[in-house]
């Protein structure tokens, strides 16, 4: 069990730092969703469903740039168009999780102050969260199988060979 418990409790703690990681991101585009939302619906006569799908999009292009770059840079970068396409149809299905319950509270209840709004707003996002956390760590930001891990650590470990030096009058 010691050997076994021990890659347990490794998986384990990568999975929370991840999911930190995740949740850091997540939250910088929690305040982006929320502040272009409530900007939207100040400034504009923007219905507020509509209002909240700009800002929902908006906050997908600013998740994905951290998700890339900050939660997953260690994952697979060889086949961008493929996660590109599969972060926006799971970013796409996680923007109709978040507005259809904004849409059932406004639509449905008539919960439509502007509180309730960001109260329902919120929660929508709440659980939309949660499923694109699980699918964009399974579908879109691939791990790296374990062998092109390791040799993808090995060549960056080898020492580079020096150039050859060049005699200046070109022999």
């Amino acid at each position: 069990m010691g050997e076994r418990g021990g890659r347990l409790r490794g998986q384990l703690h990568q999975l929370v730092r991840e999911a930190a990681k995740f949740g850091a991101v997540g939250g910088a585009g929690l305040l982006v969703n929320l502040a272009v939302f409530n900007l939207v619906r100040q400034v504009t006569d923007i219905p507020v469903v509509r209002a909240s799908v700009l800002a929902t999009i908006v906050a997908i292009a600013f998740n994905y740039v951290g998700f890339r770059y900050f939660t997953y840079r260690d994952r697979d970068k060889s086949r961008r168009t493929r996660e590109l396409t599969l972060f926006l149809l799971f970013s796409s299905a996680g923007l109709v999780i978040e507005n259809g319950v904004l849409y059932t509270a406004t639509y449905g209840f008539g919960w439509d102050t502007p509180l309730q709004s960001n109260i329902f707003k919120f929660l929508g996002i709440g659980v939309a969260t949660l499923f694109r956390f699980w699918s964009y760590r399974t579908w879109v930001f691939r791990a790296l199988p374990p062998r092109e891990a390791v040799l993808s650590a090995e060549s960056f470990l080898e020492p580079r060979r020096p150039e050859p030096v060049r005699d200046p009058v070109g022999r």
